[in-house]
């Protein structure tokens, strides 16, 4: 595994002081020397994470071509560096614009670019900032995070109608059902009554 900090790279997204990626050996010292020659096509910040990503993707990639009885040729590390760099840009472009075009056809791609299409695309995403004001209808405004339901809260309609449910059952069967929920055997009494209360549900449901 590739240490972040003990394998940095410059600016330009190469080695910087060559005691690191340099000094791999094997598929991954071929993989490095592809992989070099793309860390520039990505944004200065992204280039080390990149290049960790794309060693990885390659060494993947291998090993699917090792059980088929195929070799990864450098032709063809070089066209996973190329589909890999097409996929990071289309994620920075989701990311800040909602729309990821490898969905869509070349055909519709190609129509989109010649006549500017990107900010009618039906598949859009609109991103919505969290601290954007919200009007209750009432004259009131209220941001956007403080409407947002909580996971972690005790869902009261919910726990209302489970009561409700329980509650027009008969006590025997409730209890029953408890003593399986915690996990205690029932005995062949209990087990028959639950069997045929089984049946009169599925009835009345069916």
């Amino acid at each position: 595994m590739l240490d972040y900090h003990e394998y940095t790279i410059d600016g330009n997204g190469y080695q910087g002081n060559g005691n690191g990626y340099d000094q791999l050996d094997g598929d991954y010292a071929l993989f490095y020397k592809v992989a070099k020659g793309f860390t520039h096509r990505v944004k200065r910040e992204d280039r080390e994470d990149f290049l960790h990503d794309l060693l990885l993707e390659m060494a993947k990639v291998k090993a699917k071509y090792e059980v088929k009885g195929k070799a990864l040729t450098e032709a063809g590390l070089m066209r996973v560096a190329k589909y890999e760099v097409m996929s990071y840009w289309r994620n920075c472009y989701q990311r800040t614009n909602g729309i990821r075009c490898d969905n869509c056809s070349k055909r519709q791609r190609k129509e989109c670019r010649e006549k500017d299409l990107y900010r009618k695309c039906p598949r859009a995403i609109s991103i919505e900032s969290l601290d954007r004001l919200v009007e209750d209808g009432n004259g009131d405004r209220t941001p956007l995070y403080e409407m947002i339901a909580d996971d972690n809260a005790v869902d009261l309609v919910t726990m209302l109608d489970a009561k409700f449910t329980l509650n027009s059952y008969p006590r025997k069967a409730v209890l029953i059902a408890y003593k399986r929920y915690a996990g205690y055997p029932l005995d062949a009494r209990e087990q028959r009554y639950l069997n045929r209360f089984r049946k009169r549900l599925q009835k009345t449901l069916f």
